[in-house]
């Protein structure tokens, strides 16, 4: 399993177990996005719990955003998984990594989702660095071909990149929704 993966399933237990995260931060994570995801544990994520007193998924602070942003064709030229040595020279779009560092200073969550290959990591991790990016995880693997249709039992808000990066405004959209 990557290791990813178990860091996740393993902040899920402590949340759910209310072990003490400063000793699991000290003896487990030493990257800086998982110090980050620990430090979010004690800082920004509330507990929730229902009627019966059962825990349930915990949740940010309101005026928190958590970001999830593609990379090919999103914020860098569009290069499939098929052609990796493109990825390294691939070009930053304009205003892209002001407007993700900017949402970054600003206390958001930056977790760039992609469709690239887990197996690409060590060169989209480089490149990302190199081009200055500031964020808190890559999430890998993610199903290829678009036409994507979120289900959660969270918020979820969806904005389609159409060419530049800027400042995101308020618009009322017609979304699909469950019956009731």
């Amino acid at each position: 399993m990557p290791n990813d993966y178990l860091r996740v399933v393993f902040l899920r237990l402590i949340l759910e177990f209310h072990y003490d995260t400063f000793c699991v931060k000290n003896l487990l994570f030493h990257n800086p996005a998982s110090k980050y995801l620990c430090n979010m544990l004690d800082k920004e994520l509330h507990t929730l719990t229902d009627a019966e007193g059962h825990h349930l998924s915990p949740v940010l602070n309101e005026e928190v955003k958590n970001y999830l942003i593609d990379i090919d064709g999103t914020v860098c030229d569009d290069v499939p998984n098929e052609e990796p040595w493109r990825m390294e020279t691939a070009e930053v779009y304009i205003d892209a990594l002001d407007i993700v560092n900017k949402w970054y200073d600003q206390g958001h969550i930056i977790t760039f989702f992609t469709s690239r290959t887990s197996n690409l990591a060590e060169i989209t991790e480089k490149w990302l660095q190199e081009k200055g990016f500031k964020y808190h995880g890559v999430l890998y693997n993610k199903p290829r071909g678009g036409n994507y249709h979120w289900i959660d039992n969270h918020i979820v808000r969806a904005t389609r990149f159409k060419g530049k990066f800027t400042d995101l405004v308020v618009k009322n959209k017609k979304v699909e929704v469950f019956k009731r």
